[in-house]
């Protein structure tokens, strides 16, 4: 993942997928976070159009980043997402991601996705859940909730 910030965490510098696709950590901070992604040729259906995994993608890693934010692993529990218009290659995508509320070990986090313009792309509602484990500083962590 390409990092724009001080010092990108060692769960976002084991994200392989995130980085393969691009993707750029513009604000990393508790409660919120900020990631774009430009739209590639390879990204697109065949309509032309951008793939909708590729949005939802790019909202679920902003809301991984938004939803880690202490020393315990978080992972989704659930997520929805509503496409509002279509993209294509060559635009420029951003999700923002706000925490909404946190309570226990759930939580419940939004993530707008604009194109360069400010249009909105889609809406992503994700739902988490905090497990027992630590989060690892070299090894790679898996999503197991308990």
């Amino acid at each position: 993942m390409t990092d724009t910030t001080p010092e990108l965490r060692p769960m976002l510098q084991r994200d392989r997928a995130s980085a393969a696709l691009g993707m750029r950590v513009e604000v990393d901070e508790p409660g919120r976070a900020v990631v774009s992604m430009p739209v590639r040729e390879d990204m697109t259906n065949g309509f032309d159009i951008t793939h909708g995994g590729m949005v939802f993608t790019l909202a679920d890693t902003t809301f991984a980043i938004v939803c880690n934010e202490d020393e315990r692993v978080t992972v989704a529990a659930g997520a929805d997402i509503t496409f509002l218009k279509s993209t294509r290659a060559g635009q420029i995508l951003t999700a923002t991601g706000v925490r909404r509320a946190r309570n226990g070990r759930t939580g419940l986090y939004d993530i707008t996705v604009t194109d360069e313009t400010g249009d909105v792309v889609a809406e992503f509602r994700g739902r988490s859940i905090t497990t027992n484990r630590a989060v690892p500083d070299g090894a790679d962590a898996e999503g197991d909730p308990s």
